[in-house]
């Protein structure tokens, strides 16, 4: 059975139904999964993966950073490895190969096969981040001075966790033995093993309702519509070759050393190609990834973010787009590199990208994102059960605004999508840490017709000696405004200590005592539109609910407002007057 003869109405409930089980699955994980990082983080994807490692559909939930098809090259690896007739009922396999999978050795994929009267139809895959497998740093991926893969923790090939229907326990064991919190990663690979049990089965039970041909009919024709929608898309760009440079502060080893990113965006017809190949080279420090973990996974967040984001993700989406990097760049690094902190870079890339098609596509680019992890990582012995403890956390900020619309935040970045924070409450019950501030940082935003996002002020005191991981970028490269609007502020970290002057720290390993704090001031968004053409009444408003100083309304803004941040009319139109609005 072809595309063409389904039908249609058929095709919505197969279409709909394969969507339907990674997201009931995702939901179940969120259920089952022990660490914070997986159960409110959600730093993990569920999809389900055709024979030949092709993409059928993926959860909405899951981070872009694996929407991006790292369940098809995990899968497509082990096809590989093992051979078609090498993986068999009941086998659950997995990998976090870094010559494969590009990433941090922390993003394990797990898959296991779906038989139907002793045919392979095809793969139920989650990855999952596991919290710790081994290396230098508490963590694994917390480590920010590693200089090559083997100090980052253990590498899986598409293993055999399972082999024809029984746990392997060597498998398991080593495991277990290599990681620092055993009882929290055990019971993480307990629910991912769980959810790609039971996506299988509710695969087959989908095959055996409609027969194998009206499926794989129905996944042609949804393959089909999303790639036609993806090249309309397309269509309505301007030809052209398109674009933009950015940079990053460092590679965490070689400290205050830019890493230069150029990109380079061609459109012709229906096809667009990502070029990167004026990227930086392979750096000695953590931030490398492999193509299909870097190169590959920014240009389809990017090319996903212009080109018909409404589409579910899957392989037709992404077949009118083309990536070109050549090997060695550190978006297409060799598997010995370091990557411990390969996706921090992501969001700068992406962003980058659409920096570039600004000139064709003014009233749908946004203003450069804060596109920083800023990730803070605590750990040491909690002083109540002298258990080992990690809590790692990253920071909301602001994203660029758009024609018509101000920008978000504070949010994760493109890289994370939607993805929420850990709440105060569960990790002041967690850790031995206390939030004693928090609230939106003024003057923050990228001033503009439409302004950025915010960022915010936060201040994390030490309940107890422990150590604090800092990994934070972009002092260096502000979030950018477009079609006139300023740039957003960037980040600051100090270090406060009793009795002493703080410290900034933007990428260091720093050893606290009890009392000391983290301050994190947070970035703001890039602004969009000349600032002058804000209306003065929405700027006052700004001030009210604390986004803009009153100070920053006249710097900014040209817009004068009086102690209680009422609008003074008048001396407004006299500064706009003078600043020739």
């Amino acid at each position: 059975m072809s595309k063409t003869d389904i039908n249609p109405i058929t095709a919505e409930i197969i279409r709909h139904s394969l969507q339907a089980i990674p997201k009931q699955i995702e939901l179940n994980i969120t259920r089952t999964a022990y660490s914070p990082l997986v159960f409110e983080f959600k730093d993990y994807a569920v999809g389900i993966v055709d024979p030949e490692g092709r993409l059928i559909s993926e959860s909405g939930g899951g981070i872009p950073l694996f929407v991006a098809d790292a369940l098809g090259v995990g899968v497509r690896d082990g096809l590989a490895v093992h051979g078609r007739d090498g993986i068999r009922p009941g086998d659950v396999l997995i990998s976090n190969h870094a010559g494969t999978m590009g990433q941090h050795l922390n993003n394990v994929i797990m898959y296991t096969p779906v038989f139907v009267d002793a045919e392979l139809v095809a793969f139920m895959a989650v990855i999952v981040h596991w919290i710790d497998i081994g290396g230098w740093a508490v963590g694994s991926a917390a480590a920010v001075g590693t200089t090559d893969i083997f100090q980052e923790g253990m590498q899986f090939r598409s293993v055999k966790l399972w082999s024809d229907g029984k746990p392997v326990a060597d498998m398991y064991r080593t495991i277990e033995l290599n990681s620092r919190f055993p009882r929290m990663l055990m019971g993480d690979i307990e629910s991912q093993l769980a959810g790609c049990l039971l996506g299988r089965d509710m695969i087959a039970e989908l095959v055996r309702k409609y027969s194998l041909p009206t499926l794989r009919a129905a996944v042609e024709l949804t393959w089909h519509r999303s790639e036609m929608a993806a090249r309309e898309a397309i269509r309505r760009i301007p030809d052209g070759t398109y674009e933009a440079s950015s940079f990053l502060d460092d590679d965490n080893l070689e400290l205050g050393k830019p890493v230069p990113i150029r990109v380079v965006v061609r459109v012709r017809g229906d096809e667009m190609t990502v070029d990167l190949s004026g990227v930086a080279d392979q750096v000695k420090g953590s931030i490398n990834s492999g193509r299909f973990g870097g190169a590959t996974t920014a240009a389809r967040i990017a090319f996903k973010y212009l080109c018909a984001p409404h589409e579910p993700s899957n392989d037709g989406s992404y077949r009118p787009l083309h990536v070109e990097i050549p090997d060695g760049k550190f978006l297409s690094a060799s598997g010995r590199a370091a990557m411990s902190m390969y996706s921090p870079p992501l969001p700068t890339v992406i962003d980058t990208i659409l920096r570039a098609m600004e000139p064709a596509l003014p009233q749908h680019v946004a203003g450069g994102h804060h596109a920083n992890f800023g990730s803070h990582v605590f750990e040491g012995r909690h002083p109540d059960s002298g258990e080992l403890f990690l809590a790692l956390l990253g920071t909301h900020s602001g994203w660029g605004a758009s024609a018509g619309h101000d920008g978000p935040g504070p949010y994760k970045t493109m890289a994370h999508g939607d993805t929420l924070d850990v709440p105060i409450e569960a990790i002041e019950q967690l850790y031995p840490l206390r939030f004693e501030h928090y609230e939106v940082r003024p003057d923050s935003a990228g001033a503009g017709q439409f302004r950025g996002g915010t960022g915010y002020e936060k201040v994390i005191r030490a309940l107890a000696p422990c150590t604090a991981q800092l990994n934070f970028d972009r002092a260096g490269c502000a979030p950018w405004g477009i079609q006139g609007g300023a740039d957003g502020a960037v980040p600051i970290t100090t270090i406060e200590r009793p009795g002493t002057s703080p410290e900034r720290k933007m990428k260091a390993s720093v050893d606290l005592q009890a009392g000391d704090r983290l301050r994190v001031l947070s970035s703001g968004g890039g602004g969009y539109g000349t600032s002058n053409l804000r209306e003065p009444e929405r700027v006052a408003l700004d001030v009210k609910r604390g986004y803009v100083s009153v100070e920053g309304a006249r710097r900014d803004y040209a817009v004068a407002l009086d102690a209680r941040g009422e609008l003074l009319p008048g001396e407004t139109s006299a500064l706009r007057g003078r600043n020739g609005s």
